[in-house]
C-alpha cells in the first residue's frame, strides 16, 4: 500500500499558495485492506475511506470509463493493480495531475509542473472531453488564477464538447455548485471570459451571453458594451469582497438590456421591468438557493432607483425603502446597496469613484430602524385610531424623520 497526496494540495504548495484541502491516492490496496488498517468507508461512487485520525480523504486509485452522457455517466475500476500513473490520467488538467510520496518526490507524469511555471491552464487527455463539468472547473480556474492562458489545444476541445451538445447534459446542481464557486474567485470575470470563448456561457446562461455586443450611452457608460460593463461588476465584486449572495444579483442586475429593442439603443428606458422575468428563469434552472435568488430580483428592480435616490424628495425614499421591505430586511437592503455600488464603480474611470447613495440610504434607515414605533401605536390609539390609520401614523413618522435628516 503507498499513499500519494494528489491534487490541489500539490498544486497550491508547488505555487507558494496555502494548502487547504489535502485529498489522498492511494496505490496497491483494496476496501478491505483499507477498512483493516481502521479506514472508514465514505465512498458512494467509489472506493473512498476517512483516515482514522486526520479524517482526510484517502480514494483507492482507479480508472474510469465513459458509459452514457453527462456527470454520471462513467464506470469507475478500482483494485490493486491501477497505477499511480494510470489514476492521475484521468484528472481533468496537468497542474491538478500531480502526486507527492511521503518522502517528498514529485510525481509529473504529464507536465503539470511545467504548465504551472507557465502559467496554463491544459487538460491531462482526450478523456477531459467525457466530462462537461470540466469546462466549468476550468473557467473556474481561469478565475481563480487570472494570469493563467487556457492552451489552444483545450479551448479547441470545449468548443468541441459544446457543439456536441455535451453541455447540455449538465445537471442544474453542478451547474449552480461550479458556477457559485467562479463567483467567489480573485477575478470572476474570467470565467464568464472563458466560457463565452468556449460558447457555453450561450448555453448555460444565454440571457447572460446576449448582454455582450449589446450598446449603453457613453455618458454614463464610457466602457459602451454592456457585457463588459458585468465583467468589471462582478470584478468590483471580488475587489469588494462582497459575498455570492451580492455576486450573483450583480451578474443578474442588468438582464434586461439583452431585450432592448434595437431602434431605441444605447438606451435601455424599463430594463429593470424585463429583466425579472429573465432572473427568475435562470435561478429555477439553476435551482439557485432562495436567498441569492432573491436579492438578485430586488437589484434588477431596485437598482436604477438606488442610483438616482439623492434626487428623490422624502416621500420617494421613503417608497423605495417600503418597496425593498427595509424594514423587515435590513441586512438584504444592505446587501442591495453593496450590490449598486459594484454596479456603479463597475464602469470605465469610475472605479475609484465614491457611492454616497450607499451610506445615506443605510444612514437613513438605521434611523427610522430606531423609532418607537411602539409609542408611535400608543399615541395613535390614544387619539381613537385603528387598523389602517396606524399605519399611517408610523409612516408619518418615519416621514418626519426622513424630512428632519434632509433638513
Amino acid at each position: 500500500m503507498k499513499q500519494y497526496l494528489v491534487g490541489g494540495a500539490v498544486r497550491d504548495a508547488l505555487m507558494g499558495l496555502p494548502v487547504k484541502d489535502r485529498d489522498w491516492v492511494v496505490v496497491g490496496s483494496d476496501p478491505a485492506a483499507m477498512e483493516r488498517a481502521g479506514f472508514t468507508a465514505v465512498g458512494r461512487d467509489f472506493p473512498v475511506f476517512l483516515h482514522p485520525e486526520t479524517h482526510e480523504e484517502y480514494a483507492l486509485a482507479r480508472t474510469e470509463r465513459k458509459t452514457a452522457p453527462g456527470y454520471h455517466g462513467f464506470a469507475f475500476h478500482a483494485s490493486p493493480e491501477v497505477t499511480l500513473e494510470q489514476d492521475l490520467a484521468r484528472r481533468d488538467l496537468t497542474i491538478n495531475a500531480m502526486a507527492q510520496d511521503a518522502h517528498g518526490q514529485l510525481s509529473d507524469p504529464y507536465g503539470g509542473q511545467r504548465d504551472l511555471q507557465a502559467k496554463v491552464l491544459r487538460h491531462v487527455s482526450e478523456a477531459f472531453s467525457e466530462d462537461p463539468v470540466r469546462i466549468l472547473r476550468l473557467a473556474r480556474f481561469a478565475a481563480r488564477f487570472a494570469d493563467f492562458s487556457v492552451a489552444p489545444e483545450t479551448m479547441a476541445l470545449m468548443r468541441d464538447m459544446v457543439s456536441s451538445g455535451e453541455v447540455d447534459a449538465l445537471v442544474a446542481e453542478r451547474v449552480w455548485q461550479e458556477f457559485s464557486h467562479g463567483l467567489m474567485e480573485n477575478k470572476p470575470s474570467r470565467m464568464l471570459e472563458v466560457l463565452r470563448d468556449c460558447g457555453a456561457l450561450a448555453r448555460l446562461a444565454p440571457e447572460v451571453d446576449r448582454l455582450f455586443g449589446v450598446p449603453q450611452t457613453a455618458v454614463h457608460h464610457p466602457e459602451v458594451d454592456t457585457g463588459v460593463h458585468l465583467l468589471m461588476v462582478l470584478d468590483q465584486c471580488a475587489e469588494q469582497a462582497a459575498p455570492l449572495t451580492v455576486r450573483f444579483a450583480s451578474l443578474c442586475h442588468d438582464l434586461g438590456k439583452g431585450l432592448t429593442p434595437p431602434e431605441v439603443l444605447p438606451r435601455h428606458i424599463g430594463h429593470e421591468s424585463r429583466g425579472l422575468p429573465l432572473v427568475r428563469r435562470l435561478s429555477e434552472r439553476w435551482r439557485v438557493p432562495t436567498d441569492c435568488r432573491e436579492l438578485a430580483e430586488l437589484v434588477a428592480r431596485e437598482h436604477t432607483h438606488v442610483h438616482q435616490s439623492q434626487g428623490f424628495g422624502p416621500e420617494a425614499r421613503l417608497r423605495l425603502l417600503d418597496r425593498c421591505d427595509a424594514w423587515r430586511r435590513p441586512e438584504r437592503f444592505e446587501q442591495l446597496l453593496w450590490a449598486c455600488e459594484c454596479d456603479a464603480r463597475g464602469r470605465l474611470g469610475f472605479e475609484q469613484r465614491s457611492y454616497p447613495q450607499r451610506q445615506q440610504l443605510q444612514q437613513e434607515l438605521s434611523a427610522l430602524l430606531a423609532i418607537d414605533l411602539a409609542s408611535v401605536s400608543a399615541a395613535a390609539l390614544a387619539e381613537g385610531k385603528r387598523g389602517p390609520a396606524i399605519g399611517q401614523a408610523v409612516q408619518a413618522a418615519r416621514l418626519a424623520a426622513l424630512q428632519a435628516l434632509q433638513n
